[in-house]
């Protein structure tokens, strides 16, 4: 399929799973709008490669996901919206009685509230053009729990409600909105981890990674990046237009449980 003359967003997309989604977008011919909270000369020259890479417009727009008028505003910088990512997300490990507070309201405000300021930002312009994809990355642990992890948890739980939310509210229009449930994935930041995992356990790395990482996820396999750019542009394909309101979870089994 072609995403041929589309701007996608994806929040929180320098590195990781929305640079995964990013690039999968782009190979569909979506033009993109890369965004983290840095500003750097490398993240303009990452967009830059996309766009040689893929024949389409990118760039990259700087603003911070854990305030409400920047996420506004990445909207209206980009000078249209028809394909929104909310993939931005943070995460901190802590029993709820230990939890700090600033931890609490920073997960909170990046995981979920942003996705609320894009969406509200976004809508109108999808209105306006009569056609509009939002997908939302929550996780896993927006259909499940976990101990120690209350803000992230929360956080997922509530963007898969906004995604419910925001379908019913666009059922009648050619917008659709869903939640991708990833498990584990493989990301530079989980590929880093490892090797000091093995050290911990003294096990090696396929021990590691089956028996320690993916002790919930059935497969014993890691979703890629790929994967879940291939998710995602299938939901914005004509296939899916029916598909609005649900999640779609790439997590090798873990919800199955």
């Amino acid at each position: 399929m072609t995403l041929s003359g589309k701007t996608a967003i994806i929040t929180g997309s320098n590195s990781g799973i929305g640079l995964g989604i990013a690039r999968e977008l782009a190979r569909s011919g979506a033009n993109v709008v890369l965004n983290s909270f840095t500003d750097s000369d490398d993240d303009h020259a990452l967009a830059a490669s996309i766009a040689q890479e893929f024949d389409v417009d990118a760039k990259y727009i700087q603003a911070d996901m854990s305030k409400g008028d920047e996420c506004r505003a990445l909207i209206s910088k980009a000078g249209g919206c028809d394909i929104l990512v909310n993939n931005a997300g943070i995460q901190h490990v802590a029993p709820i009685d230990e939890f700090p507070v600033e931890k609490w309201d920073a997960i909170i405000a990046i995981n979920m509230n942003s996705a609320f300021h894009t969406m509200a930002a976004a809508l109108p312009g999808m209105r306006e053009r009569g056609w509009g994809r939002i997908v939302n990355i929550a996780s896993a642990h927006g259909l499940t729990a976990s101990p120690f992890k209350a803000a992230y948890i929360a956080a997922k739980h509530g963007v898969v409600g906004m995604s419910k939310t925001v379908a019913l509210e666009t059922a009648q229009e050619p917008i659709t909105c869903n939640a991708i449930c990833p498990g584990y994935v493989l990301t530079p930041l989980v590929e880093a981890q490892i090797p000091d995992t093995m050290h911990e356990y003294n096990m090696s790395r396929e021990d590691v990674v089956k028996n320690v990482m993916l002790t919930r996820q059935p497969s014993k396999e890691f979703a890629t990046v790929e994967q879940l750019g291939g998710t995602t542009v299938f939901l914005c394909s004509d296939a899916a237009a029916q598909i609005t309101g649900t999640t779609i979870s790439v997590d090798g089994g873990w919800t199955a449980l």
